[in-house]
């Protein structure tokens, strides 16, 4: 999953009353989806909207609204580009700014400048020369710490990728496999943001240069755990974590999202004060995902009303507790338990679409020698 702490937002949809559709594909084959006034969503296995918000944009615009599940974001965006000639539907949501320029250089989208894009935050539009795709929710990809943790231990939490290297915090980090996890793969971004890429030769080897080759070297001689996704680092090997007590977790570090700690907080019976997890904002990576309307989508009018309800304030301020993200739109205001416990990070590291194109398979093959071989 590209996105944000979802799993733990899909967990308790129903109890919350959102609306987690599941759609059979071809269930409107045989006939014109825009005659038919069906709408269809494709997207991740976590999208999940209110049920009162959807009705509402389903009795606004009179289209029905029809979700189809495709996986993680990886899966979704590669069945789309192979389906594109015949989309499964007519808009996709969960492309995010680590997958954008694959997306886009297989041409799965069609130009589209959604109503209310002047409210949208110019550092998250990434395409907005040619608006193929709509910025609709941000993130940050950010190491958690175990407040209890650090505090028993009389040891200050880090606040930095320079801090996660030193001997204080040895065999206390927990990461994700970058070839099989977003936030893993989210966090080598970070690090190569933060320092630059030390060179990779044609076979994929570490180059000779330090970047972030050099620094992944230091993680690797402190004690840094690899396992294979966020499920099991935050839920199984994060002591911080209500899943990580129970598992017996032991590492008080973890790869996960800005908004971890609102999650964890709103969930606990009772809520806490303040949550029992802290974020070291020196190590976070900005994520933002997309919605386009896909290149040959049956129902063109029915994808553009829906990207504009997508950026709409009324959306926008319901997705924090639905999908554990933030809006992307400057008039929607945080709900109030989301803002209890939000976590602000001023300046995360960021990365050009096309740069992570260009280097992304190159620099998980290096990485791989260097940390799991």
């Amino acid at each position: 999953m590209s996105t944000i702490i979802k799993a733990t937002a899909v967990a308790v949809a129903a109890g919350l009353g959102l609306v987690t559709l599941s759609a059979c594909g071809g269930s409107d084959s045989g006939k014109d989806a825009a005659d038919s006034k069906t709408v269809t969503l494709v997207s991740h296995d976590s999208w999940a909207v209110s049920k009162n918000v959807l009705k509402d944009f389903e009795k606004r615009s009179g289209y029905k609204v029809t979700v189809l599940k495709d996986g993680d974001a990886g899966e979704a965006v590669n069945k789309a580009i192979l389906s594109k000639d015949n989309p499964q539907g007519d808009v996709l949501f969960g492309v995010d700014n680590t997958l954008l320029s694959r997306a886009l250089d297989n041409g799965l989208f069609q130009p589209y400048a959604a109503k209310g894009l002047d409210q949208v935050g110019s550092e998250f539009q990434l395409d907005k020369d040619k608006h193929r795709v709509t910025p609709i929710d941000t993130g940050n990809i950010c190491v958690n710490y175990d407040k209890k943790y650090f505090a028993d231990h009389k040891l200050t939490p880090p606040a930095s990728f320079d801090d996660l290297a030193k001997p204080a915090y040895k065999n206390l980090l927990v990461t994700e496999n970058v070839s099989t996890s977003s936030p893993g793969l989210g966090f080598l971004l970070g690090s190569a943001a933060q320092y630059g890429d030390g060179g990779t030769s044609r076979s994929g080897e570490a180059g000779s240069g330090e970047g972030w080759q050099g620094y992944w070297k230091k993680l690797k001689a402190n004690g840094v755990k690899v396992v294979d996704g966020w499920e099991q680092a935050y839920n199984e090997e994060f002591s911080g974590s209500a899943g990580g007590r129970k598992a017996g977790g032991d590492r008080p570090l973890v790869v996960s999202y800005a908004s971890s700690p609102p999650a964890e907080a709103i969930y606990s019976d009772p809520q806490p004060k303040t949550a029992p997890t802290g974020v070291a904002t020196g190590t976070c990576f900005r994520q933002t995902e997309f919605a386009g309307l896909l290149s040959n989508a049956k129902n063109e009018k029915g994808g553009k009303a829906l990207l504009d309800f997508l950026i709409a304030k009324e959306f926008q301020q319901d997705m924090p507790l639905n999908m554990f993200v933030d809006p992307v739109t400057k008039d929607a205001a945080l709900p109030a338990d989301y803002a209890k416990y939000d976590v602000e990070v001023d300046a995360p590291k960021t990365m050009a679409p096309k740069k992570i194109a260009d280097n992304r398979d190159a620099w998980v093959k290096s990485w791989t020698s260097l940390v799991l071989k």
